[in-house]
């Protein structure tokens, strides 16, 4: 069974602590915003996945019940980075399995300011999820003072730079064009711009990655409403419909724990999914006119555009550099300015990517529209580890 989004909604993604909110005041207003963009009361939802990572357990029933009190199911969805899209997932498995017509998935988070930590719980660092994954790092690098995530990814980059001659620049130039992108978009966190020598001198956070590379700590919402053919149908929203043509989660295989941060970052989880969805929808990375993918780093847009099929390994920091990846080349990555300038609420991350497709692909992004776009890709993963492609259509 087909499953079609038609209706999106997000907040302005915050600094953390900079407005007087709370989770369920962002859910109200991107939840909201995405029924009201359907034309749909929430009376007839029947499914509510509510991703998160911080809150407390039944935050998603806090959150939903300031959308109606109907006596909906609602799910806490965590599923750390990839949560977003996970809640999507849910959604659409609910719709294709004929078990609702209509859902509504929402992510949201309210964050610390400061770089997350490695995952350790209460301090004891080997009962952390991610342990094993930051066990890999160690062996290869050592553990150093830095930000954990930012170590992590930051040994990626240095091993790509040591096995392809990606260089700083090339690096840079991921941050540099996302904060461009950003400028265009109200609901950025950051819309400054800067050149990628800005991007080089700014704060080391850890070598080669600087401040401009890596993405904050943020508050912030999206929704997405889902539905099923006959619904679409019943009320007449074709006009507002796009099509989840495909959609594929995979998580850490043995691959992952090779000895390379490159692939415990997931960089494997990434082309897995992206090869399933691919062979699902029919669809190649060639069809594609616009992506939102998952630049937690600027590191991990490289290893995305690989992984995704867009270049050969080892040739995505000469890809960035020619232009291909931004406007006038041959994808648009990133028109909302990714994790990097449009800001990281852990659980809205990828309900954010979908809303920014689905406006992308009905024409209604505004001064960052992707002429013609007709299909868009967004992938969002969780160190931990799951990576979660969607293809959409219009």
């Amino acid at each position: 069974m087909k499953s079609y989004i038609v209706g999106v909604g997000m907040t302005r993604f915050e600094k953390p602590e900079s407005r007087d909110w709370q989770y369920w005041d962002m859910v109200k207003e991107a939840g909201g915003a995405a029924l009201a963009d359907a034309g749909v009361d929430y009376g007839l939802v029947e499914q509510v996945p509510a991703g998160y990572c911080f809150q407390p357990s039944t935050a998603g029933q806090r959150a939903a019940y300031e959308l109606g009190l109907t006596g909906v199911p609602v799910y806490n969805v965590n599923n750390n980075c990839a949560t977003g899209s996970t809640a999507l997932m849910m959604a659409r498995q609910f719709v294709q399995g004929g078990l609702a017509d209509c859902v509504l998935a929402v992510g949201f988070e309210k964050m610390k300011r400061g770089a997350l930590g490695g995952g350790a719980d209460g301090g004891d660092f080997k009962t952390s999820p991610v342990a094993r994954h930051y066990g890999i790092m160690a062996a290869a690098h050592g553990f150093q003072m830095s930000p954990p995530t930012a170590q992590i990814f930051g040994n990626a980059a240095r091993e790509h730079m040591e096995r392809y001659g990606t260089t700083p620049a090339q690096l840079a130039a991921v941050g540099a064009k996302n904060h461009r992108h950003s400028a265009n978009n109200p609901n950025a966190q950051f819309q400054d711009v800067y050149t990628v020598e800005e991007v080089l001198a700014a704060k080391t956070i850890h070598d080669p990655l600087t401040k401009l590379q890596c993405s904050p700590t943020s508050d912030g919402a999206a929704a997405a409403v889902v539905v099923s053919e006959r619904f679409l149908v019943a009320h007449g929203l074709h006009d507002k419909a796009v099509e989840i043509v495909a959609q594929a989660m995979t998580t850490d295989t043995a691959e992952s724990f090779g000895g390379s941060c490159i692939d415990v970052v997931g960089k494997p989880m990434t082309a897995a999914a992206g090869r399933k969805a691919y062979e699902d929808s029919g669809l190649g990375i060639e069809d594609v006119d616009v992506v939102e993918l998952h630049d937690c780093f600027s590191v991990n847009e490289l290893l995305t555009y690989e992984a995704l099929g867009m270049c050969a390994d080892g040739a995505s920091g000469k890809l960035v550099e020619s232009g291909a990846t931004t406007y006038g080349g041959r994808w648009v990555v990133n028109p909302s300015g990714g994790l990097i300038s449009k800001g990281h609420p852990l659980g809205a991350t990828g309900l954010a990517q979908a809303a920014e497709l689905v406006w992308q692909l009905r024409g209604e992004a505004g001064a960052r529209q992707v002429p013609g776009a007709r299909v868009g890709l967004a992938h969002n993963i969780g160190l931990g580890g799951a990576a979660v492609v969607t293809l959409l259509r219009r």
